[in-house]
C-alpha cells in the first residue's frame, strides 16, 4: 500500500504544480490585454476623432470593456480560492458583454442613421490590423488555459477577446472599403452582426455557461476534440498500470 500512496501523493502534488502555472498563465494573458487594451483605447478613441469616425471611436470604447472584463478575470486570480469568486465574476464579465453589444449597436444605427461622413485614417487601419492579428493569439492562449484549468470565467473572457477581434475586423473591413470604394455602410452592418454575438454569449455568461461555440472557435474544435481523446487514453493507461501495481502488491 506504500507504493501506492508514494504514486497517489507525488500525482496530487504535480496536480497543485500544473493548476499554480495555469493560474500564473492567465494572470500573465489578462495583465497583457489590460494593458494592450489600454493603449489600444486612447489611440483608437484619438483617431476616431480625428477622421470623424464613430466606428473608430466606438472601438476604443469597446477596448475599455475589454479591460473591464479581463481586470475582473485578473482581481479572481489574485484571491487565494479563484473557484469561489467565479460567478460573481461571471456576471461581470456578462455585464461587458452586454455593454460592449449597446456601445457598437448605438453606433452603428446612428452611424446608418446620420450617413456620416469618415474621413480616410491610416492609424485606424493600422491600429484594426494589429488587433486583428493580436486578440485572436490572446483569445486561444486563454482559453485553452481555462479549459484545462476548467475555469468559466478564463473560457468567458477568452470569448470577450474574440468577439474584440470580430469587431476589429469588421471596423477594419469599414475603414477599408470607405477608404477605397466609398462604402460609408459597410462599417456599421459588420458592427451590427458583431452586437448579435455580443449578446448570445453575454446571455450564456450570466447563465455560467462558458462552454457554448461561438463561431470563430468552430475552427480548432477538432484539434481539442483529438487533444481530449489524447489525454483520455494517457488517463486511461495510467489507471491500467495503477491496478496492475495494486495487483503485484496483493499478490505479494
Amino acid at each position: 500500500m506504500l507504493r501506492g500512496h508514494v504514486v497517489t501523493t507525488t500525482a496530487d502534488h504535480r496536480g497543485r504544480e500544473r493548476k499554480a502555472v495555469l493560474q500564473k498563465r492567465i494572470r500573465l494573458i489578462v495583465a497583457v490585454t489590460i494593458g494592450y487594451n489600454l493603449i489600444e483605447a486612447v489611440i483608437a478613441i484619438a483617431a476616431g476623432t480625428a477622421a470623424s469616425s464613430g466606428a473608430l471611436i466606438g472601438f476604443g470604447l469597446d477596448s475599455t470593456i475589454e479591460v473591464l472584463s479581463a481586470a475582473a478575470v485578473a482581481w479572481q486570480f489574485s484571491r487565494r480560492d479563484p473557484e469561489r469568486w467565479e460567478k460573481g465574476t461571471l456576471r461581470v464579465i456578462a455585464l461587458a458583454f452586454f455593454a460592449l453589444a449597446l456601445y457598437v449597436g448605438a453606433g452603428a444605427v446612428l452611424t446608418l442613421t446620420r450617413a456620416a461622413d469618415v474621413e480616410h485614417s491610416t492609424v485606424g487601419i493600422a491600429l484594426t490590423a494589429l488587433s486583428v492579428v493580436i486578440m485572436p493569439f490572446l483569445s486561444l492562449a486563454e482559453r485553452r488555459a481555462g479549459r484545462e484549468l476548467s475555469s468559466a470565467t478564463a473560457i468567458a473572457d477568452s470569448k470577450q477577446t474574440l468577439i474584440c477581434s470580430y469587431l476589429s475586423a469588421a471596423v477594419l473591413l469599414g475603414l477599408l472599403l470607405n477608404t477605397l470604394f466609398g462604402w460609408w455602410w459597410a462599417d456599421p452592418i459588420a458592427a451590427l452582426v458583431i452586437v448579435v454575438f455580443a449578446v448570445r454569449e453575454g446571455i450564456e455568461a450570466w447563465k455560467g455557461d462558458a462552454c457554448a461555440t461561438s463561431v470563430g472557435m468552430l475552427l480548432d474544435d477538432d484539434d481539442d476534440h483529438h487533444h481530449d481523446d489524447g489525454h483520455h487514453r494517457h488517463d486511461h493507461a495510467r489507471h491500467d498500470d495503477h491496478d496492475h501495481d495494486g495487483r503485484e502488491i496483493a499478490d505479494r
